[in-house]
């Protein structure tokens, strides 16, 4: 199996393979541009995205700086929006879905390394998906783990640090993030505990 096909099927590979990290310094590179390129170069940074990333949606801003191993893995619905810091350890496909706002410092992590230390040094390591649903909210220093699914409109609380699956239209948090609750008829009329949503 060649390489870059062990990349995206969980099995273990050499990360430290030369020509592995002459595509991936190329990735970074692009990125240093866009974090140094100011926001009135919107339609260049949106072009600049969408070279960048594997899927772009319309309406999706991704605040600077932000760092990705390789970006090209990353794919991002309609409205997606990430605060500053993001940091995608997309070593295989990282899926977020539409109108998804994720925090600033949030981590998305897809590489993981085996505990048997004799391949750690060997620089082996191997990659399992993560994907994330639509119009999910992930708080401030949240930490996804490789292979981590969220669900629908799920809300992850600040400072999470999720190392399984977390279902739909739940909010979570904790370090492990555990379901503290369903969504609920409570949070479609009230915000912030007690404060009533004016539809108006």
């Amino acid at each position: 199996m060649d390489i870059r096909d062990k990349m995206h099927s969980g099995e273990l590979y050499c990360c430290s393979d030369e020509s592995l990290m002459k595509e991936q310094a190329v990735c970074i590179d692009k990125q240093a541009i866009y974090n140094a390129k100011p926001h009135i170069y919107m339609k260049e940074r949106e072009a600049m995205l969408k070279d960048m990333f594997a899927e772009v949606g319309k309406d999706c801003y991704i605040e600077s700086p932000f760092h990705a191993n390789w970006g090209k893995h990353t794919h991002l619905g309609n409205g997606v929006y990430a605060n500053f810091h993001l940091t995608l350890v997309d070593d295989t496909d990282i899926y977020i879905g539409d109108y998804t706002m994720i925090g600033p410092n949030v981590t998305l992590v897809t590489a993981s390394h085996p505990i048997h230390p004799g391949l750690r040094e060997k620089q082996v390591q191997y990659n399992l998906p993560v994907r994330i649903g639509k119009n999910v909210w992930i708080g401030a220093g949240v930490i996804v783990l490789a292979g981590v699914t969220i669900g629908d409109n799920s809300v992850i609380g600040a400072g999470s640090v999720v190392t399984h699956d977390i279902p739909a239209n739940v909010i979570a948090y904790g370090s492990p993030c555990r379901v503290a609750r369903p969504i609920d008829e409570h949070d479609m009329q009230y915000y912030d505990k007690t404060r009533k949503i004016d539809f108006d």
